[in-house]
């Protein structure tokens, strides 16, 4: 966390330990962060190794068994019931049979709010995605791309300051996902959110961040935080300087300590 930002997540001694039939597995332990609010966080490491995880427990998807974690100052289940973020899946989990903007109202007609402020959001989420006039679509009329933006449209809809995004653009190709991963860069400049981003991908990583939390194999830690020394404007080339490659190197070396490969 940079300055004196508010803490928007704020996690100490974190732990989460899944029951199975074969025994107990650890998924999290002993997890300390804080993220401020507006930053842009991405969390990378090997597979199984709780980035996910800790997702869902920001997003009280999944309950801790020790420590304790607070989401804009409340309990992750407070934050929940409040409606404090919007979380994107790895799948775009649009619903078929309703059209594009029906899909993004779904939030909004949970919360009960009337179809004329259901559609002015409808219009202002859609715009920040590029997804205008598209709304009468449905979601098999449209790229794997478009899909995740309107998924994006959908956790943006109810204007919560905390989007959690779980791989969201891990399934496209490298062309569609340079494309968002700009597309991504501009709603965050625009919108002032604060992003929780997991990824798989150290060029994404390096490329979104503020900060890359990079995580060791089960059961997960922090084993390393990198603070990103770029400037918040970052065209695609940047990827190609020396700073942006140092960094990268940093994270792959974060990433090697400590890493199983028998996993």
């Amino acid at each position: 966390m940079t300055g004196t930002s508010p803490a928007v997540v704020s996690a100490s001694k974190l732990g989460l330990t899944f029951q199975t039939n074969d025994g107990p597995v650890q998924a999290l332990s002993n997890v300390d962060l804080t993220i401020g609010k507006g930053e842009f966080v991405s969390f990378i490491g090997p597979s199984g190794c709780g980035k996910t995880t800790l997702l869902r427990v920001i997003a009280d998807l999944e309950k801790p068994t020790s420590g304790t974690i607070s989401v804009n100052g409340m309990t992750p289940e407070q934050a929940r019931e409040k409606r404090a973020y919007g979380y994107v899946f790895q799948a775009a989990a649009l619903f078929p049979w309703r059209t594009i903007e029906r899909n993004v109202a779904l939030p909004l007609e949970i919360m009960g709010l009337s179809r004329a402020e259901q559609g002015e959001r409808i219009k202002r989420t859609l715009d920040l995605v590029n997804l205008s006039g598209f709304e009468k679509k449905y979601p098999w009329q449209l790229s794997g791309g478009m899909q995740q933006r309107a998924s994006i449209a959908r956790a943006l809809a109810f204007d919560a300051d905390l989007l959690l995004m779980d791989e969201p653009f891990g399934a496209l190709d490298e062309i569609v996902r340079d494309h968002l991963n700009e597309q991504l860069l501009q709603l965050w400049a625009r919108t002032d959110k604060t992003i929780c981003f997991v990824t798989h991908s150290i060029p994404e990583a390096v490329y979104l961040s503020t900060r890359i939390v990079v995580m060791s194999p089960r059961p997960g830690r922090v084993s390393d935080i990198i603070e990103s020394t770029l400037p918040k404007e970052r065209p695609l080339d940047i990827r190609e300087t020396p700073e942006f490659l140092a960094i990268a190197a940093r994270v792959r070396d974060g990433l090697r300590a400590g890493h199983s490969y028998d996993d």
